[in-house]
């Protein structure tokens, strides 16, 4: 099938970012189309910096299949009314025929407003979402590719953290992870644990507010077993009324730089309680490394990709590609059509029953829901020192 289609890549890239590129690519080469992208996400597309890539050697292509971030670069550029219509403008001139977004809430909803700005400009342009965030906080999806990665790698530095406090317990280690408002990364150091021996001691999310008297407590009870304590906390804590505690460095927009929570609680527990303390903060490694990926992320990641592409040649538009759970032991999924408008702006987080009743952990059905999603089993740690 004759026609141009455009790829754009907006937010946070992700171990699996290029995954869907390729899905994309490939299925619209194979289809016949001319496929672009976009050279640094929205400013690129209003710039017209565009690069052809369904004629890019075999070899190049296949390297996306293992490399972190985006390869065409992405953006958090603010778009308003003027860029918009610029956008539609950009779009028909250069006739493209076809236009997919990957990106999380801040991306689709651009890409919903591109589509508006486009009907009303009279640019005939089918447009069509790609879902991506390591926050999974996208809604409608059962999960967003980019998530699993960013859980499998949690879980095993986690566990990896566990076995290294568990050799010297001479200190409380705080392990901070990535997610704004929803906890679905932190919760999912749950996975860390191997027995009852190893394994991080507290977790806490987003969704609460923190108590940091309570929170001392926590980590008081645990160190008298004797065995050091791994506590996991997201960098989005904050206290009552949503004040955090530590005040963001940066904030543009939506995107906001959060302080070091695990360096502020590791000093609290120095100071209040008089046991050595420190901090680890993964940071971006939390969503770039390639060697703790899901195998699962990158299949559905490719598939979101290609999912999209169909649509759009199928005539589809405002639509993204959502994962749909079929079962969980063993794992199933399929994907389906949502309406962007169904998912533009609106963040998803953990649910209540996810949640331990102390705020201080998750539940069993929150472990049993995320274990699938991470594909192989973490390396199993060995422990000679059970019950000691």
């Amino acid at each position: 099938m004759a026609g141009k289609l455009l790829i754009v890549h907006g937010g946070g890239p992700t171990a699996v970012m290029n995954c869907s590129l390729y899905g994309a690519v490939d299925e619209a080469a194979k289809a016949g189309a001319e496929v672009y992208g976009a050279l640094g996400g929205m400013g690129g597309l209003l710039a017209e910096r565009f690069v052809r890539l369904d004629t890019l050697p075999e070899g190049e292509m296949e390297l996306l299949l293992t490399t972190p971030g985006s390869a065409i670069g992405t953006s958090r550029d603010a778009m308003e009314a003027p860029e918009y219509a610029r956008a539609a403008e950009v779009i028909g001139k250069n006739g493209f025929d076809f236009l997919l977004c990957n990106g999380g809430n801040g991306t689709m909803d651009t890409c919903g407003k591109i589509y508006q700005a486009c009907k009303a400009a009279g640019t005939p342009v089918l447009v069509a979402g790609i879902p991506k965030t390591v926050d999974n906080d996208l809604a409608v999806t059962d999960h967003a590719p980019g998530f699993a990665s960013a859980a499998r790698y949690i879980a095993g530095v986690t566990r990896e953290i566990c076995a290294d406090v568990r050799s010297l317990p001479i200190h409380v280690c705080v392990v901070e992870a990535m997610g704004r408002n929803a906890g679905w990364i932190t919760a999912a150091a749950a996975l860390a644990r191997q027995d009852a021996e190893i394994g991080p001691d507290l977790i806490y999310l987003p969704e609460r507010d923190f108590d940091e008297a309570a929170f001392l407590r926590d980590v008081e009870e645990r160190w008298k077993m004797g065995r050091g304590v791994v506590a996991v906390v997201s960098e989005g804590l904050h206290g009552p009324g949503g004040k955090p505690l530590v005040p963001p460095i940066f904030q543009t927009g939506r995107s906001t730089y959060f302080g070091d929570i695990s360096a502020h609680l590791a000093q609290l527990v120095v100071k209040e309680l008089g046991i050595k303390a420190r901090s680890e903060k993964p940071g971006l490694m939390n969503r770039s490394s390639i060697h703790w990926r899901s195998s699962i992320d990158c299949r559905e990641a490719e598939e979101a990709g290609r999912a999209a592409v169909r649509a759009v040649l199928e005539g589809r538009t405002g639509v993204m590609p959502a994962i749909r759970r079929l079962s969980s032991d063993p794992y199933q999924a399929e994907l389906f059509l949502a309406p962007i408008q169904e998912v533009m702006l609106t963040e998803r987080t953990m649910p209540e029953e996810f949640i331990g009743a102390a705020g201080n952990d998750v539940t069993p059905a929150c472990v049993d829901w995320l274990r699938p999603l991470i594909g192989e089993p973490l390396p199993v740690m060995a422990n000679l020192r059970r019950g000691c």
